[in-house]
């Protein structure tokens, strides 16, 4: 490679932070703006294959396997490149964001994968952007510490053979960054952003370490966006100078149009593809944005009614197992989403049974690996799949080929007979407002009744206010869902908020923003593709 010339990127309106050169150099924004300027107008045009495939599911209410694609799904001869060994056991995976507490104890958590998260757990201010870039390349550097101010207590790393392999969450293809700004005005696209600067800096590093750039790809809704990502790879390696298939990606079939799609995805990444995972809240909230005008068949309930047992969560499930390992790619189960109480012995008890009784459903259904949010839930969720799997690294030689899934069982929706409640509108209400209140404090993991929260739940929680109330929801209690009672439910949370926390901390934080945003995203009859895009517009830093 030639010296890179100064970068034509500028940093705009974001105050300088400590060692931001070390990730923020002429070579690293030369490489991003690359990126940019090749990748960035076909992201454009995906986006607006998004718009227009959403208008063609609000005429048909429906969705099938794609008839331009059916040769892939028949041809039984092509499989992913084999799991590189630091990849090959997945059983157990803790997420969160990338400061620098997390990403020590990630790292020694025990699981065998760290998802590093830009993304949905994580707040996109300039600070979180760059320093956690940073800590990740001190953590491969073992140039990592953290002493807690309040506690005192000190954290450092494990000896590597114990650390856990990280795959790095970048930002969904919907998300610019408004602090990096080409010489024609234009925004870098945040996954741009996130996967340059850490390819770029770790790339070879990691190589040394015996393993290697490991991705997961989010908020993926087709092929062709996971065809983009793999030009993206291509090209990256042979920048940098690393062999082809150094990259490997993770694919979250999080979207229900990605649903229908997830063999032409794994073909489309096949040299760099490492699984698929299932992501439950924001597949949950795909089906309501996609559908929302679909009628009472499509109405889910209460969030916490909507379990991976309900058939049309098992059919998609069941489906990304037996695609995963007819293709020999890893399936990565769903989120553990629990936070353990330091007071409370019983509701633990409780929360534990629960999350035992998923891992146990998803390692006996052919799953590999599976989501935890807490180190305190890696023993249990280990032990489920130790269970199954034993000595072997996964089951990808089981292939479920007795799961039969029809176009029509991944949108029956009205197979549940759960139907939603006054206390589900409450908590989603209650859950949204605080989430987004600790969003625009630059929090993007955030614990609620303990349950770590993060962009995802929030997403569902306001897309099932506005669907309820469009859909004319009528409640157990004989109330309708209305405008005028999500205002009212709102304000009485807002008031609750203050008296619990007192009025200093309620005047230093941002309720009243949070109140208003939540529910300008769950009333405006122009529905937002995502709450995060607004709320990014109010984000300061």
């Amino acid at each position: 490679m030639s010296a890179p010339a100064p970068s034509p990127l500028a940093i705009v309106d974001a105050e300088p932070l400590p060692r931001q050169e070390e990730v923020l150099n002429d070579a690293a924004l030369a490489f991003v703006a690359e990126l940019h300027r090749r990748f960035t107008p076909r992201r454009d045009e995906l986006l607006a294959r998004r718009a227009e495939r959403r208008a063609e599911i609000a005429r048909t209410s429906t969705l099938d396997f794609l008839p331009g694609t059916a040769a892939i799904r028949a041809d039984d001869s092509w499989r992913v490149a084999p799991a590189p060994a630091a990849l090959n056991d997945r059983r157990v995976e803790i997420t969160g964001p990338t400061d620098r507490k997390m990403t020590i104890n990630a790292l020694n958590s025990g699981a065998r994968v760290w998802l590093a998260d830009f993304e949905d757990a994580s707040a996109p201010t300039w600070e979180n952007v760059v320093l956690g870039q940073l800590n990740l390349i001190a953590a491969y550097r073992r140039d990592i510490d953290f002493t807690d101010p309040v506690s005192g207590k000190s954290y450092a790393l494990r000896p590597d053979a114990e650390l856990a392999t990280v795959v790095m969450r970048p930002r969904g293809w919907h998300l610019d960054e408004r602090h990096l700004v080409a010489e024609d005005g234009s925004q870098v696209p945040g996954a741009l952003v996130d996967f340059g600067l850490y390819f770029f800096h770790n790339a070879q590093r990691l190589l040394d370490l015996g393993k290697g750039p490991y991705f997961y790809l989010p908020k993926t809704e087709s092929h062709l966006e996971a065809r983009l990502w793999n030009d993206v790879f291509v090209f990256a390696q042979d920048y940098v100078g690393v062999p082809q298939g150094t990259i490997r990606a993770t694919v979250l079939i999080e979207t229900i149009t990605a649903a229908y799609e997830m063999e032409e995805i794994l073909y489309e990444l096949r040299d760099h593809a490492s699984g698929l995972n299932a992501g439950r809240w924001d597949y949950l909230f795909s089906i309501v944005k996609n559908f929302r005008d679909g009628g009472p068949k499509f109405v889910l309930p209460d969030r916490n009614a909507v379990t991976m047992t309900a058939p049309f969560m098992r059919a998609y499930t069941e489906l990304l197992v037996r695609t995963c390992h007819k293709r020999g790619a890893h399936a990565i189960g769903g989120m553990a989403a629990f936070i353990p109480s330091r007071r409370d012995a019983e509701v633990n008890k409780v929360a534990f049974e629960k999350v035992r009784a998923d891992k146990d459903r998803e390692a006996n259904d052919g799953f590999d690996g599976s989501w935890v949010a807490h180190p305190d839930l890696v023993p249990i969720a280990m032990e489920s799949f130790d269970r199954v799997l034993g000595d072997k690294p996964n089951q990808k030689d089981r292939l479920r080929e007795d799961v039969r899934v029809s176009a029509a069982d991944l949108i029956a929706v009205d197979s549940l007979e759960a139907k939603p409640t006054y206390a589900g509108l409450v908590n989603a209400v209650q859950v949204g407002i605080r989430y987004i209140e600790a969003w625009l404090r630059g929090l993007g993991a955030v614990a609620i009744f303990n349950l770590m929260e993060d962009a995802a739940t929030a997403e569902i929680s306001r897309s099932q206010i506005w669907q309820w109330i469009n859909a004319g929801v009528e409640f157990e209690n004989g109330v309708k869902a209305t405008p005028e009672l999500a205002r009212e439910v709102a304000a009485e949370e807002l008031d609750a908020i203050r008296k619990e926390i007192g009025e200093e901390a309620f005047a230093a934080g941002h309720w009243q923003e949070a109140h208003d945003l939540l529910l300008r995203v769950s009333l405006d009859e122009d529905y937002a593709d995502f709450l995060t895009l607004p709320a990014y517009q109010q984000l300061r830093g």
